[in-house]
């Protein structure tokens, strides 16, 4: 745990260098806080979480290349220890990329709409291990523990499944022998189950809750 004395070591990762700079002028102003590198990648920002041990990292979600915000989130926290908390902060409030980000190990959710105040105490309440979350993300997360989404059918899985592995609709009707608008009233109710939008998002999510496994 960081003592509250210490200013808290904080990785800044955004793939926009003007958001980067932007954000270490206003983190400067902050005695207590001391960022210690940025990052334009995720590749990067997992390699500089290794090297600089920082307590958090300030994690954007969506970076150009093959590593999201989410991968990098999730390798971060995997790595041998000292293992660094990862704030996200983006323009996103999906509940599809709220459910990803929560589940690869991130310690808090903020959105770039927030005052500066917010940001500075949301950074020492990850430093510290605690939950921080923006409030429109918190009533997200609040909704969807009162409200939990119907357990997705074994039709439902199958279809997903059929979808982790690259199928089409015309390929997932032939191997399952139901139509194509069966299969497409199917991924409707998927998605709405998930929270998600599209083929990919499902399947991340999947993935994550591990309903593939």
């Amino acid at each position: 745990m960081t003592d509250t004395k210490t200013p808290v070591r904080l990785l800044i990762c955004d793939d926009h260098a003007v958001v980067r700079a932007g954000l270490r002028a206003l983190l400067d102003s902050a005695p207590d806080i001391d960022v210690i590198g940025e990052a334009g990648s995720g590749p990067e920002a997992v390699t500089l979480a290794a090297r600089l041990h920082p307590d958090v990292v300030l994690m954007d979600l969506q970076l150009g290349g093959d590593m999201d915000g989410i991968e990098a989130t999730r390798r971060i926290t995997t790595a041998p220890a000292p293992i660094p908390h990862v704030l996200v902060l983006t323009t996103y409030d999906t509940d599809a990329d709220i459910t990803r980000a929560i589940a690869a190990g991130a310690t808090g959710y903020l959105l770039k709409a927030e005052r500066p105040e917010e940001l500075f105490t949301a950074i020492h309440s990850a430093a510290h291990g605690r939950t921080a979350l923006s409030p429109p993300i918190a009533d997200r997360v609040l909704n969807r523990m009162r409200n939990p989404q119907p357990a997705l059918t074994p039709r439902e899985l199958d279809i997903l499944a059929q979808l982790a592995q690259g199928s089409g609709n015309r390929e997932i009707a032939r191997a399952l022998h139901v139509s194509e608008a069966t299969v497409k009233t199917h991924l409707g109710r998927i998605y709405a189950k998930l929270g998600v939008d599209n083929r990919a998002a499902a399947v991340a999510v999947a993935n994550e809750q591990r309903l593939l496994s």
